[in-house]
């Protein structure tokens, strides 16, 4: 992947990162991560995995440097 397309990966993520950030943040607003804990829970998963993506993305950018 040239820089570029890895850029776009990563800002893509963060995208998905952001909105998710955001639903976890109304869950806990509004008292659903204790009334739908799995589905909390499922939200946390695709954080992490946005998150762990995003920093693969980022170091085979810099290795390409």
């Amino acid at each position: 992947m040239t820089s570029d397309e890895h850029q776009q990966v990563i800002d893509e993520l963060q995208g998905v990162i952001d909105d998710t950030q955001h639903t976890i943040d109304r869950f806990k607003a509004t008292g659903m991560d204790e009334q739908m804990p799995g589905d909390y829970d499922k939200l946390l998963d695709i954080l992490d995995d946005a998150v762990t993506q995003q920093r693969a993305q980022t170091l085979a950018m810099l290795s390409q440097a």
